[in-house]
């Protein structure tokens, strides 16, 4: 891909996130909070419907930072080819507020979901529930 090409296709990202901010009123800082816990839910949905219990919270996790990642590199590329380079903290903000609520729910995530219980086993199920036990306690006594 030539540089012109490359060039384009920055502007494009730069148009369609300004066109996001536009059309949703949110600040830019907003949008990335929504960005990361947006991806990050929809990924961790994704993995427990694969019946990914533990792994599903860390792929998720790591989906999340891939795109905040990823936006940061278009974002540093598109002010390299504008001429305009922004301050590295104003990337690393912009991470920080992508990746907190991801972040937060993979630590505390895994804690918060509920287990998968054992299916009772038919030997022990049918005693439980059959009342025998109270039926032999009582003709003890």
């Amino acid at each position: 891909m030539d540089a012109a090409a490359g060039g384009a296709h920055m502007m494009d990202f730069e148009a369609i996130k300004v066109q996001i901010i536009t059309d949703t009123s949110l600040a830019k800082d907003a949008l990335h909070v929504h960005i990361g816990l947006a991806i990050f839910i929809a990924v961790r949905l994704f993995t427990a419907l694969l019946g990914w219990r533990r792994a599903g919270w860390l792929i998720a996790w790591l989906f999340a930072l891939s795109a905040a990642l990823g936006g940061e590199w278009l974002d540093y590329r598109a002010e390299q080819l504008g001429g305009a380079i922004v301050p590295d903290t104003e990337h690393w903000h912009d991470i920080w507020n992508t990746m907190l609520w991801p972040t937060l729910l993979l630590i505390i995530g895994p804690w918060l979901a509920p287990r998968a219980r054992k299916a009772p086993t038919a030997t022990t199920s049918s005693t439980k529930n059959s009342g025998e036990d109270v039926e032999q306690s009582f003709e003890q006594a």
